[in-house]
C-alpha cells in the first residue's frame, strides 16, 4: 500500500484516537491538530507509548486562518494531505426554544464549518494529483433528530450534504468523499451518561450494546483504501441497526 498523509481532526479524542491508529496501521503518516498544547502532548506521548508516531499541529479548524496555517504546516513538515477525516466535533444541547446563540453557533462552526475550513485548503492539491479521500464523521442524530440536538443535528445533516455536492464536483479528479454516520459509541462522553439513561439507548439498538470506537475506525479505513475508487458519495451507517435507511 502507498503511504500517505493523512490529517484528522479532532484526533484526540475517542473515535479519532481510534481512526488515527487505525491509518497508521494502515501505513500512513497520521497527524492531528490541537488547541490545547499540554494536553496533546500528554496525548501524543501516550500515543507513542502505544508503538504510534503521531505528528501534532496546532489548530483551531473553527478560523479559515487557523485552519490553512495548519495545512501549511503540516504539508512543510510531512508533504501534501491526500486523505482527510473531518472528525472533530462538540455537543452543546438544549430545546430549541431555550437554546442560545452561541450554542448553536458553536456547534455549527466546530462540525460543520471546520469541514469547509480545512477541505478548502486541501481540496485543490487532491485535485490536482488525482487522488484523494475525505471522509466526514456525521452521526446517527443527523440521519433521526435527536431532543434537545437542533444544533448537533443540523450540523451532522449538513456533513452529509457537503459531502454528495464535493462527491460530484470532484469525482473524475479521483478524489472520493463519503460520510460515516456512527451511532452510539461507548466513548468517554457516551459512559458519562447515567446508567439507567444508557441501559434505555441499548435496548434500542437491535445487536443489543454499544459500538466501539475500533468499529468506527474499520469503516474509515475500508473508505480511505486504494480499493474503494468507485465508492463516493455513500454514507456509511454504523450503528448495530439502531436506524435503517434505504
Amino acid at each position: 500500500m502507498t503511504s500517505r498523509v493523512a490529517l484528522v481532526t479532532g484526533g484526540t479524542g475517542g473515535i479519532g484516537t481510534a481512526i488515527v491508529k487505525r491509518l497508521a496501521d494502515m501505513g500512513h503518516k497520521v497527524v492531528t491538530n490541537y488547541r490545547n498544547e499540554e494536553k496533546a502532548r500528554a496525548w501524543q506521548d501516550k500515543m507513542k507509548a502505544e508503538g504510534y508516531d503521531v505528528t501534532i499541529v496546532k489548530g483551531d479548524v473553527t478560523s479559515p486562518q487557523e485552519a490553512a496555517a495548519m495545512v501549511q504546516e503540516i504539508e512543510q513538515k510531512l508533504g501534501p494531505v491526500e486523505i482527510l477525516i473531518n472528525n472533530a466535533g462538540i455537543t452543546r444541547d438544549g430545546t430549541f426554544h431555550r437554546m442560545k446563540a452561541d450554542q448553536w453557533g458553536d456547534v455549527i462552526n466546530t462540525n460543520l464549518n471546520s469541514c469547509f475550513n480545512v477541505t478548502r485548503q486541501v481540496i485543490e492539491g487532491m485535485r490536482e494529483r488525482k487522488w484523494g479521500r475525505v471522509i466526514q464523521i456525521s452521526s446517527i442524530n443527523g440521519l433521526k433528530g435527536q431532543y434537545g440536538q437542533a444544533n448537533y443535528a443540523a450540523a451532522k445533516a449538513g456533513m452529509h450534504g457537503f459531502t454528495i455536492s464535493l462527491a460530484r464536483e470532484n469525482a473524475r479528479n479521483g478524489v472520493t468523499v463519503n460520510t460515516i454516520s456512527p451511532g452510539y459509541i461507548a466513548t468517554d462522553m457516551v459512559m458519562a451518561v447515567p446508567e439507567d439513561v444508557r441501559a434505555k439507548i441499548v435496548a434500542d439498538i437491535p445487536t443489543g450494546r454499544l459500538g466501539t470506537p475500533e468499529e468506527i475506525a474499520y469503516g474509515v479505513g475500508f473508505l480511505a483504501d486504494e480499493q474503494a475508487s468507485w465508492i463516493t458519495g455513500s454514507n456509511l451507517d454504523i450503528n448495530g441497526g439502531h436506524h435503517m435507511g434505504w
